[in-house]
């Protein structure tokens, strides 16, 4: 994953960053501290955050 991609990703201190969880059935990544998402599925199209 490229976190140029993810521009709150990228700005994140690494305790944020290192605090993700798993949602759906694996379906997708969570950032807690900073409300960022992505699904497993964009990342494998290669799709970059919206805006």
């Amino acid at each position: 994953m490229l976190l140029a991609w993810f521009p709150r990703l990228a700005a994140a201190p690494r305790e944020q960053l290192e605090n993700w969880e798993l949602f759906g059935d694996g379906e997708g990544i969570y950032w807690p501290d900073l409300d960022e998402d992505i699904s497993v599925a964009g990342l494998l199209r290669g799709e970059k955050a919206a805006g």
